[in-house]
This record gives C-alpha cells, sequence and structure tokens, in this order.
C-alpha cells in the first residue's frame, strides 16, 4: 500500500510538472566561423558574429545560441555596401522592398543626386512616410540646388541676384534642417547647367554651415574633367563645404590615359591643401543618361519647352550637327565626341515601339539600318519618346582608368541606378545598365578576384568603413560590438555580377545572407522581403 502510494504522488509529481521546452536564444542571430572583415581594411579575423536587438551583440567566440544560426564557413562577413550614389529616392515611396539593392548586398543608399521628390518643407513628411510603408533599406537624401532655383527663376537660363538667391538659400536651409546630408548640382544636365559657380557657393553655404556637403555631378567629365573638379573644390573652399564628386570617370575616348591621372592629381592636392573632396565611382566603361544630352545645351536656355520646339526646327538641326561635329560648345559636354561616335553610343530605352527592335543597338547602326542621318535619329528618338526620357548607353571609359580611379583611398563605391519596384524588371531610371544588379558584387569579382586591382579588404573599406564615416555614419559601416547589424556574407570564390550589356537585369550570385538593422532581408541568396530599413537623418545644429 505504501509502495501504491509513492507511485502515485511520483505520477502526478510528473504530470503537474510543465512540458520541456528548449532554453530561450541567447541571440538573435548567430553567424559563425566566418571570415570578419571589420569594414576599416584591417585583415580579415575567423569570428562569430551575434546579433541582438538590430546590433552587433558581440564579435569574436560566441558560447550563446541564436535564434537563427547560420554557417559562414568559408566565406566572408562584412558591414553592409553603401551605395554612394543611389537614384531610390521617389520609387522607394511606390515599392520599397530594393530587392535589386539587397541582392546586391546594398543596406544603405545615399539618394538625390536629382534632389528628393517634394519640396524643402516635406521632406520630413517624405521621411515619415518611407518610414510608415517601410524600406528594404537605410536611405539618407541630398536636396538639389535646382529645387530651390526653379520656384525663383523657373527653367530658363539666367544668373541669380542677390536678392533671388535669399529665397534659394532659405530653401537650402529648411532641407538641411529636415535632415538632407546637402545641396547636390547636376550641372550636365540642362536647366541646371545654367546655375554658375557663385551661385552654388552661397547654396553650398547654406550646407556648410550645417558640416553637409557640395555634391556634384560635374559640369564636364570630358574633355573640362580637370576643369570642372577645380570648380568643385573652389566651391567647397570657398563654401566650406564638403565636396563628394559624383561617379568620377574620365569620360573621354581621346583622352583616355591622360585625363584620369590629372583628375587623381587635381582631388589629391586638394585634399593635401586641406579640402574635404572625396569621388565615388562605378565600375564600368559606359554611362547611362537621357540621348537627349547630345544636343547643345544652348537650345533649352528659354525652357524646356522651347528647347523641343528648337529640336524640330531644320534650320536649328543643321547648326547642331555642325556644333556636334565640332566638338565643343561652351555650357555643354559633347558626349558623342567623348565616346568617340555615334557607334559608341547604344539606345537603351527609346520609348516606342518603333524603335524596340533596335534597343542595344548602336544609334550609327540603327540610322544605317533606317537610311538616316544619326544625329537626325537620336533627335527623333528623343522627340518621339516624349513626355518621357529616352535613354542611351555611352561608352566613354576605359579599363585602365577605371583601375587608377578605384586604386585610390578616397573613392568609395555608387551605381547611380535606383531600386527596382519588380525584382528582374527596370530600375527607377527605366536604364537597362547592369550597375542596377551588378555593381557591388563585380566590385568583388571583377576587380578582387579576377584583376587583383584591389585586396579584398580595401574593396569592403570602399564599400563600407570609408563611405559610413565620410557621411557621419557612426553607428554603422563597421563591425563593432554595439553598431547596428547591418551585415553582408558573401563567397568571394563564387561572387559574381551576371547583369551584362546584354542581360542587364540578371540577378548576382555569391551574397548568400544580407541583414539589415538585424533582420534577415536576404536568406541564403533569396530575398525575404523584409522592410528594415531605416531613414537617416543628417544632423544640423546651425
Amino acid at each position: 500500500m505504501k509502495l501504491f502510494r509513492s507511485a502515485a504522488l511520483a505520477l502526478a509529481a510528473l504530470v503537474a510538472a510543465p512540458a520541456w521546452s528548449a532554453p530561450a536564444a541567447d541571440y538573435d542571430v548567430v553567424i559563425r566561423n566566418g571570415r570578419v572583415l571589420d569594414g576599416g581594411g584591417d585583415p580579415w579575423v575567423r569570428a562569430d558574429v551575434a546579433v541582438k536587438d538590430g546590433l552587433i551583440a558581440r564579435v569574436g567566440t560566441v558560447r550563446g545560441r541564436g535564434a537563427r544560426e547560420i554557417d559562414a564557413r568559408g566565406r566572408y562577413v562584412s558591414p553592409g555596401f553603401i551605395d554612394m550614389m543611389d537614384q531610390s529616392q521617389e520609387v522607394l515611396l511606390k515599392a520599397g522592398r530594393a530587392e535589386n539593392k539587397l541582392r546586391m548586398g546594398v543596406t544603405t543608399v545615399i539618394a538625390g543626386e536629382a534632389g528628393v521628390p517634394v519640396a524643402a518643407d516635406g521632406i520630413g513628411g517624405y521621411f515619415d512616410q518611407l518610414a510608415r510603408q517601410g524600406i528594404g533599406v537605410n536611405i539618407g537624401v541630398y536636396y538639389n540646388a535646382m529645387q530651390a532655383r526653379l520656384p525663383v527663376m523657373g527653367d530658363k537660363e539666367g544668373v541669380a541676384t542677390p536678392a533671388q538667391l535669399e529665397p534659394m538659400k532659405a530653401e537650402v536651409r529648411k532641407a538641411m534642417k529636415a535632415g538632407a546630408f546637402g545641396v547636390s548640382t547636376a550641372l550636365i544636365y540642362p536647366p541646371m547647367s545654367f546655375q554658375g559657380t557663385d551661385e552654388l557657393v552661397e547654396l553650398a553655404k547654406v550646407a556648410g554651415r550645417c558640416d553637409g556637403f557640395y555634391v556634384t555631378h560635374m559640369r564636364d567629365e570630358a574633355a573640362g574633367l580637370v576643369g570642372a573638379i577645380e570648380e568643385a573644390v573652389a566651391i567647397g573652399e570657398r563654401s566650406g563645404a564638403k565636396v563628394e564628386i559624383f561617379h568620377l570617370k574620365a569620360g573621354y575616348a581621346p583622352g583616355w590615359g591622360e585625363l584620369m591621372p590629372k583628375a587623381v592629381a587635381t582631388i589629391s592636392a586638394a585634399r593635401a591643401r586641406g579640402v574635404d573632396v572625396a569621388a565615388d565611382m562605378y565600375p564600368y566603361t559606359a554611362g547611362g543618361t537621357g540621348l537627349s544630352i547630345t544636343a547643345p545645351n544652348w537650345i533649352f536656355a528659354d525652357g524646356e519647352a522651347k528647347g523641343w520646339e528648337r529640336l524640330r526646327d531644320p534650320a536649328i538641326r543643321a547648326r547642331l550637327k555642325k556644333e556636334v561635329a565640332a566638338g565643343s560648345v561652351p555650357g555643354w559636354s559633347n558626349l558623342v565626341q567623348a565616346a568617340g561616335g555615334w557607334d559608341r553610343i547604344v539606345l537603351a530605352n527609346a520609348y516606342n515601339p518603333k524603335y524596340d527592335r533596335y534597343r542595344y543597338k548602336s544609334i550609327a547602326f540603327i540610322a544605317k539600318a533606317m537610311g538616316e542621318d544619326p544625329a537626325d535619329l537620336a533627335w527623333d528618338i528623343v522627340l518621339d519618346a516624349l513626355p518621357n526620357r529616352a535613354m542611351a548607353l555611352f561608352f566613354m571609359m576605359s579599363e585602365p582608368d577605371i583601375e587608377l580611379a578605384m586604386k585610390q583611398p578616397w573613392t568609395s563605391i555608387g551605381s547611380d541606378a535606383g531600386a527596382t519596384e519588380v525584382f528582374g524588371q527596370l530600375d527607377a531610371e527605366d536604364l537597362p545598365h547592369p550597375r542596377s544588379y551588378g555593381t557591388f558584387p563585380r566590385v568583388l569579382s571583377e576587380y578582387v578576384r579576377k584583376r587583383q586591382v584591389l585586396t579584398v579588404e580595401d574593396a569592403v573599406r570602399k564599400m563600407t568603413g570609408w563611405p559610413a564615416t565620410r557621411m557621419g555614419l557612426n553607428d554603422r559601416g563597421m563591425i563593432r560590438e554595439g553598431l547596428k547589424a547591418d551585415l553582408v556574407v558573401f563567397d568571394l570564390d563564387r561572387v559574381k555580377d551576371a547583369a551584362t550589356w546584354e542581360a542587364p537585369m540578371a540577378a548576382p550570385e555569391g551574397v548568400d545572407y544580407v541583414l539589415v538593422n538585424g533582420v534577415l532581408a536576404v536568406n541564403a541568396g533569396r530575398a525575404t522581403g523584409a522592410k528594415a530599413g531605416q531613414i537617416l537623418r543628417h544632423r544640423c545644429d546651425d
């Protein structure tokens, strides 16, 4: 009887005890056994990286367990890549996933060559809307100088008076106070090309007082490259703003091997005398932009509408053809000459079924096939595309010049491409250029693994720690305990930019895992759909 009672008591105790469960995880994610690159250019170390509550919690030997464990053996673990010249400022309002960015390992984008899609006093609301909707990547923005000028002076040529500058400066100040990182320009394009140096100095002074940037797609990246750099440097020196040169290139076939060494020397000399100037770049021999750039800018001096009217006029076209052939027109960078002729300008997007069968063919080829003059054909394509912007690829750069620029310690990487609304389709610029899907993997596959232009440590530094330091993003860009857990796991032996000129939307390979603020955004090479990105606001204490 006593034995029965003991057994009954034991059974009751067993039934009353809670069911066994695994102990709670110590971390959200633990990445184990990887070759950890800190983002500062130091040699890799074998280590684990633990993530908790969006932050890097531990680097080294991690004893605790992660709710998600990732074995990175044989692969590199680096900070998330920072795209220093992004074009996603508008498309993220429509579709926030940014899968093409994430699949390249990009976790942060700095956007705004053309500014933001709102007025200066709407930037706060713009940021709030992005945060409410959710975005896949972190984003910071610039405010374009033309956004301040248009309400005051319209889209016509003209020199701003002191009275006109005051409301323009007030708009830049609003933008800086709202969190813009600086004031941007795209001086190759009208009407932005009509902004003079003195006007830009005054606007950049406002950014400079906030420790912000004057950032520029310069007036000329072709024959006048060195002079354009000197103007950008002068604006920085006179205004007190930091200077960032967008997509540094020597885009001038007659000057290959000569212009880039001069450009590097000019920037290095400015830095040596204390000017805070640097540049970003993309790793391709062709740029991509609107085909309308092949017409001299003066046709738009009285506004865009008048410009299109002039482009239709046969008499004016005759003059334009002479100017294109002559090579140099004040205030205009001749990209036909820069590329080496119409046979090195390739149709990318005509927005017209009439020309669709000629996509990825040169303007010279299409003109011959259609029995037209190349200039007439190009300008007909431009006019037939309106109100859209017919796009072309301009093969203007040489690989040795790209390599020289990439070796400079002050260059970072920027794609000059936007996020896509749908993965596998065109980016926000509607430009089929492989940089939209391949920029960052290409740096690793082509310039690290294949050509050995850079070490893997320095390539990662250019894409992480250096741009983070440059932009004042002190909470990310490095693998350090306490920083934001923006992380990439990639296989250097497999990483590849599959996107080509013929297949520009092909998905990259070898980027296996991506975390944005501690949330897994790419899992075993597949996007998870997470929208863990944050708004990055520059602080203005002025």
